[in-house]
């Protein structure tokens, strides 16, 4: 069994397109939600949105590429190949065989779906653009991530709704530590802030309706109404310990634990238990090898809906028991980036990450009225200055998906 450990990080975000950014952004507390300002969304009551801003393809990739690629495709290979720059892994001599991708979606080429319908609908059917599939497939994100890294290791799309990066990071992790690859490429990608990705979300009354974007997301605070839309893409270089000791990498921290389980109980509710949630942070607590009073933080998936955010704190409280619960610090960042569905589970985990690493856990933002039902502690409003050794980063999805990563500060051998 390979030891693994994180070598690179890359990332596009509302609150920046870079790691640093993000991590600054983070870190100060800086909300990178704002206006809505990619369509008029006053017909569903829907005001603001967590966009990535000053994004231009063509300063990470050839226009030719970028041309051939939907937004969700754009943000998932720009965010790779930072990381992969970030890890200064060299890529003339790493075996490309031994190298592989695996970045999700939650849905894909949403963009690139609804201008080609529309286009069809208006023009005729012989109109549909030569490129259409291959940027609307889901896939194609982590196909684009090899195509521009070289790698032709494993090379696969996890579609676990807004678990999709988070398992992505936690099934690369077992490709590497049951030995079938050395390098990874890991995360997720989504672009959904247009017409009808926010107005199938709206029709579920799963969005939040403020007008002001510090009263939109805001997990576990008693007014919480609904999500806020994000986008963007994060991607993280896994390694193993073999590997990355023999090129003499940067360590940012290792992964030790992975649980992923089923809610089996409805299409878009979590179970109000939240029985399969804490039965993915025991399993990745098991392979971990560690206790729920070993934990210093978690990265909460709180998106701020009503049922997400009692069901995450009822199996917070199952997973590590009560005493334990109520003494690990929890927030989400989800306050500061809105949510990006499939890319979310992977910035989180880049959060998570250095969080360890810097000894700084971020906060969740704008929380004003405590709510009873969420009783454990949130980091409110201001980050928080700690030595932690272990962080899982929690991820739950749209058809009862629970996808949980155990992460390890790194100190050595």
């Amino acid at each position: 069994m390979e030891r693994v450990v994180i070598t690179g990080l890359g990332a596009i975000t509302p609150l920046g397109n870079s790691v640093q950014e993000f991590w600054d952004g983070l870190k100060e507390g800086r909300n990178g939600i704002g206006p809505l300002t990619k369509f008029d969304g006053k017909a569903i009551d829907v005001h603001v949105a967590g966009e990535v801003k000053g994004f231009v393809a063509k300063d990470f990739m050839d226009r030719k590429s970028a041309k051939r690629m939907d937004p969700f495709s754009q943000y998932g290979v720009a965010a790779a190949l930072e990381a992969v720059k970030d890890s200064q892994i060299d890529l003339e001599v790493t075996d490309p065989e031994r190298m592989g991708v695996i970045v999700g979606s939650g849905i894909g080429g949403l963009n690139a779906m609804q201008d080609q319908i529309i286009k069809m609908h208006e023009k005729g059917l012989d109109r549909v653009a030569p490129f259409f599939v291959p940027m609307a497939i889901g896939n194609m994100v982590a196909g684009n991530i090899s195509i521009a890294t070289g790698a032709k290791g494993p090379n696969l799309s996890i579609v676990t709704a807004c678990a999709s990066g988070n398992n992505s990071i936690g099934e690369a992790f077992r490709t590497i530590k049951h030995g079938y690859a050395d390098v990874m490429l890991a995360g997720g990608a989504e672009a959904s802030i247009n017409e009808i990705g926010m107005s199938g979300f709206a029709a579920l009354n799963a969005l939040s309706t403020s007008e002001d974007a510090n009263a939109a997301s805001i997990p576990f605070d008693k007014n919480r109404h609904g999500f806020v839309m994000g986008e963007g893409a994060g991607v993280i270089v896994l390694e193993s310990l073999t590997s990355a000791l023999n090129r003499n990498a940067k360590i940012y921290g290792e992964i030790t634990g992975y649980g992923a389980t089923g809610d089996s109980f409805h299409m878009t509710a979590p179970s109000p238990d939240g029985s399969g949630a804490a039965r993915a942070m025991k399993l990745a607590l098991s392979e971990a090898g560690i206790t729920p009073e070993d934990v210093g933080y978690i990265n909460a998936h709180g998106t701020s809906t009503p049922a997400n955010d009692v069901s995450e704190t009822e199996a917070i409280k199952l997973a590590l028991g009560e005493d334990a619960a109520r003494s690990v610090a929890i927030s989400s960042t989800k306050s500061m980036t809105g949510h990006l569905l499939g890319g979310a589970g992977a910035i989180e985990a880049i959060a998570a990450v250095k969080a360890l690493q810097e000894g700084i856990m971020p906060p969740t933002i704008n929380i004003t009225t405590p709510d009873e039902a969420c009783d454990l502690d949130y980091i409110e409003n201001k980050s928080r200055e700690k030595e932690i050794k272990y962080a899982l980063n929690n991820s739950l999805g749209f058809g009862g998906h629970n996808a949980v990563t155990c992460f390890k500060k790194w100190e050595g051998q």
